[in-house]
């Protein structure tokens, strides 16, 4: 397994100790000239884009440890050379704040990596295509014939659809060990009957009404091998753990792959205490390359006020709390993949109400105009009975927005943290309002954009590309695999158009302040953390239309880089 050398702890520094570094740096800043002061390393003669609007452009800038020292000109920051200093000649290339993906799920990520993903910006392939998804899953299985659980991703169940194509087909490839497909949406698995024998799911109706409702059965009452929402949390409970050295190994190729494209933080937006161990161990074995924010919640599964459950959320909180990992979201599911709402709306209030005592955040999925209702009609409910302060509530997905919901959005201090991967699709869906993806709207109204991709049910998780959707208002192909894979439909909406500034803000500066990372994370600035990437082009200046070519050729977090190569 990979490791980094001479990774310093740099969370363990005590409070004090980082206040007085902080300090020393920034005196160090004001003083150019005192030749006590030397940077480790200087990067000069770029093109750098701050994100801070009182200074949106510099040439270098000087990082010491993991922290931005200074930024300013190439002979402000060559000032603080020593012969100890490394300099990088950036030769002009553009150079930007790290990008933060504000919702996605690390694990299923990491999953489709390891195992057959059938739906890309190369190929799409669907159950019910019988013989093309036969070949291309036993092709899998022939080349990884010791696994213990199979995983794969193909896109079925989209808005609800039925499937012709049953768990007898898995069975036919994989008859004695668990195969568990996730739909693109991950609102539903696909799963072989040695799965379903794993789950306790077989011809009589499970327990409990919550769960048999999200399984689907046939006629005679067989289940088909297709879980949906709230039933995918039981075959996920139900199937063995990997070893510790794997879970690690498949981790870090997921991070791997977000830094790939310029991903420095992220929020892991299903997950719990498990996935909090996970990235501790990471961070032991000097594996860590992204920031983590975890929010606790499970797909489409309703929340409950337990005592194990605060308990739980207590504890993470107080564990996780520095510049690498954080523990102090939850997440509710207002709506599952375009269905009504999962919550009564005074439960959800009572819930939300208690959490917001205990100074916990709240992010709440919502596809539906209906759903986004709720949640802020939730938030209004809850200011009036705990008062106001900072809360930073967001409201995911956000695709349909009810007309006078817009202005509430701005009003109540809301953050719609939305994908541009799901911005343009090209039919209407029943009950919902025409125009969908409304970010421009949103931020004229006076609330926070935060930009993210889903993955896994966006493909590939591209900032990059997400800035020329944004810009264009229309799909790269492939880029949405969970609606439209392989053609790019257009919904050219010219009033929700983002410009590039805004749509890279969105996934910065925006994403920081979301997460209230935003006095250590989203631009470029002296005393805060060395997170940046370096592009292969000038995205400002180029034809929005090929934004999405643009290749990240090394991503910095904390000093470090953890993907490509900084010019030598």
């Amino acid at each position: 397994m990979p490791s980094f050398l001479c990774s310093r702890n740099h969370w363990n520094i005590s409070i004090h100790a980082r206040v007085w570094v902080r300090y020393v740096l920034l005196a160090g800043v004001l003083c150019y000239g005192a030749h006590g002061f030397a940077s480790d390393l200087l990067l000069t003669h770029g093109h750098i884009y701050t994100a801070n609007p009182s200074g949106k452009w510099a040439q270098a800038l000087a990082i010491s440890g993991d922290k931005i020292d200074a930024i300013g000109t190439d002979a402000e920051i060559l000032r603080l050379r020593q012969p100890t200093s490394k300099v990088i000649d950036l030769g002009g290339k553009t150079v930007l704040p790290g990008f933060n993906d504000d919702h996605v799920h690390l694990w299923f990520g990491s999953l489709a990596l390891h195992g057959f993903n059938l739906s890309t910006p190369e190929l799409n392939i669907k159950p019910d295509d019988t013989q093309a998804f036969t070949k291309a899953v036993k092709a899998y299985v022939t080349a990884h014939p010791h696994e213990a659980v199979y995983f794969g991703r193909a896109p079925f169940a989209e808005l609800g659809e039925k499937m012709t194509a049953t768990h007898e087909l898995l069975d036919k490839i994989m008859p004695d060990r668990p195969m568990v497909i996730h739909a693109t949406s991950e609102h539903a698995l696909f799963v072989n009957g040695k799965a379903l024998a794993l789950a306790g799911i077989g011809d009589q109706p499970v327990a409990d009404a919550e769960i048999e409702r999200y399984i689907d059965r046939d006629a005679n009452g067989h289940p088909t091998g297709v879980l949906r929402e709230g039933a995918m949390e039981r075959m996920e409970r139900a199937l063995p753990d990997p070893p510790l050295s794997e879970r690690l190994a498949l981790l870090h190729a997921g991070e791997q792959f977000l830094n790939s494209y310029g991903v420095t933080s992220i929020v892991a937006a299903t997950g719990g205490p498990k996935d909090l161990a996970n990235y501790d161990e990471l961070r032991k074995h000097g594996l860590l390359t992204l920031r983590i924010r975890q929010a606790f919640g499970s797909v489409a599964v309703n929340h409950h006020l337990t005592a194990d459950f605060l308990a739980d959320l207590e504890k993470a909180r107080s564990q996780y709390h520095d510049d690498w990992i954080q523990a102090n979201e939850v997440k509710f599911f207002m709506d599952g993949d375009e269905t009504a709402p999962l919550y009564r709306q005074d439960d959800y209030i009572k819930l939300v109400t208690e959490l917001d005592r205990r100074n916990m955040h709240v992010m709440s999925h919502a596809t539906t105009a209906l759903g986004g209702t709720r949640a802020l009609d939730g938030l209004e409910a809850v200011t009036k009975v705990n008062g106001p302060k900072d809360r930073r509530f967001r409201i995911e997905h956000a695709y349909f927005i009810a007309p006078g919901d817009i202005a509430r959005y701005g009003r109540l201090g809301m953050i719609a943290s939305m994908q541009p991967a799901f911005c343009c699709y090209s039919f209407a869906i029943p009950g919902e309002p025409e125009k969908q993806s409304q970010w421009n709207s949103v931020e004229k109204g006076g609330a926070v954009v935060a930009f993210s991709s889903d993955w896994p049910c966006s493909w590939p998780p591209s900032p990059l590309m997400g800035v020329q959707t944004a810009t264009v208002r229309e799909l790269l192909p492939g880029f949405d695999a969970l609606r439209n894979p392989g053609v790019p439909p257009k919904y050219d909406d010219p009033g929700e158009r983002l410009t590039v500034e805004q749509a890279v803000l969105a996934y910065t500066r925006n994403a920081a302040f979301a997460n209230f990372m935003d006095d250590k994370l989203g631009t470029l600035e002296a005393g805060k953390l060395a997170d940046l990437i370096v592009i292969s082009d000038d995205i400002f200046a180029m034809p929005h239309e090929k934004i999405g070519q643009t290749k990240v050729t090394a991503t910095m977090v904390g000093g470090k880089v953890v993907y490509g190569r900084l010019p030598q």
